[in-house]
């Protein structure tokens, strides 16, 4: 199969992009395809807001898979009575099932099931002009650019005293993830961010005993940085900073990791106060169990012994760079810089490499601390479908 772009996976960065360059007419849809391993586009998406148990998303309206900045409350509807419940104060967050609605409305009007190939890039070779990349099912594509927008849904971040083997100990954003309970169980719940918080609440809800592990006080912030990094006030500067490794550190101290926004701390307060979640702010150093049929008995830092059914661990991602031994073959093959880090090295255009753009983690050192968010999608669209435009413009003139 030849194609002009090919875009690798199918995560709300992979749909947007799709969807951007599809709308500006800059590739038809005959010359573009997706490539993710899931059964659906937003699949990975789908099923770690949904296991969370998250009602509104913490971004506000205006951040969307949309082209028009106001698609989504468009979406909605114009009646008051009719978006009560879709949107929460602050910032208007939309609801978790509106905001999927409009994904799935997205991704019909512009047809992107018919390009979803299912299955899993394993290599990328750089060709004189184009990319040859191979696919798991053993298909070959040739493209002449390929976006990246790999996310890190495939690093959960392990802690060193879980079992990895046992089914009663799971990460809920693993792949493999099926330890929901259905009984009445008793749970540790060990992470505080907003992931690990909204998992409590919603075992709490389902009638489960819950313990909330955490190793600090609960940090209370509205978005996972400042709103200054959607604009000029920080990103000036930023773009100022040539130094990557510096750009890393700016990035590293910009986001609030492990925090939670003021009314999911609050619906953990009432929770706390009654008794439906205990919380320790503490630290598991070990986790025992006899036998399969045994329940875990966890030891922490301050000298507690915690008894529970199951751990779910709730600690987010590896800061690995995300793509594996795929993305480690390209750089080798294509001779792609990296910083320090482990992170593409790119140009304002997030181009890494001739025809190969970046979107999601790998683009961070260009877009900064929003870069994994909805937010660094819509401007990483941006970014590539300007610099399209700025190529056929150039061309005219040659021509």
């Amino acid at each position: 199969m030849n194609l002009e772009w090919l875009i690798v996976g199918g995560g709300i960065h992979g749909v947007h992009i799709a969807a951007k360059l599809l709308d500006e007419e800059l590739v038809s849809h005959q010359q573009l395809r997706i490539v993710d391993p899931h059964q659906e586009l937003l699949a990975s998406w789908r099923a770690r807001t949904s296991r969370t148990g998250m009602q509104y998303l913490r971004s506000p309206a205006v951040h969307h898979i949309g082209l028009d900045p106001w698609s989504l409350m468009k979406f909605a509807g114009k009646k008051k009575r009719h978006r009560a419940k879709l949107f929460t104060p602050p910032y208007d967050r939309p609801s978790l099932e509106l905001f999927n609605n409009h994904c799935q409305n997205i991704i019909e009007q512009f047809s992107l099931i018919d390009l979803h190939i299912k299955s899993r890039v394993i290599d990328c070779l750089p060709q004189a002009s184009c990319m040859k990349v191979k696919l798991e099912n053993h298909q070959e594509i040739v493209a002449q650019n390929i976006v990246l927008a790999l996310g890190a849904s495939e690093q959960p971040k392990w802690l060193d005293w879980a079992p990895r083997e046992d089914p009663k100990v799971q990460h809920i954003f693993s792949p493999q993830f099926d330890a929901w309970p259905t009984d009445n169980e008793t749970v540790a719940v060990i992470g505080g961010g907003i992931s690990a918080c909204q998992v409590a609440l919603r075992l709490a809800k389902e009638g489960h005993q819950v313990h909330l592990i955490t190793r600090h006080e609960l940090r209370e912030h509205q978005f996972d940085s400042d709103p200054g990094w959607l604009g000029p006030k920080n990103m000036t500067a930023f773009q100022r900073e040539r130094d990557v490794d510096q750009r890393r550190l700016k990035i590293s101290q910009a986001r609030h990791k492990g925090s939670v926004p003021p009314d999911v701390k609050m619906a953990l307060k009432k929770a706390f106060r009654n008794g439906t979640i205990r919380w320790h702010q503490d630290e598991v150093q070990v986790a025992r169990c006899e036998n399969m049929s045994s329940p875990y008995e966890l030891e922490t830092a301050l000298g507690s012994r915690i008894t529970v059914d199951r751990i779910l661990l709730a600690t987010g991602f590896t800061a690995q760079r995300p793509g594996g031994a795929m993305i480690d073959r390209l750089i080798d093959s294509a001779d792609l810089k990296c910083a320090d880090c482990g992170y593409p090295v790119i140009d304002r255009s997030l181009r890494w490499g001739s025809n190969i753009y970046t979107s999601g983690p790998l683009a961070e050192l260009e877009i900064g601390p929003v870069s994994r968010n909805i937010a660094g999608a819509m401007r990483a669209a941006d970014r590539i479908t300007q610099e399209l435009k700025r190529q056929k413009q150039r061309l005219k003139k040659i021509s």
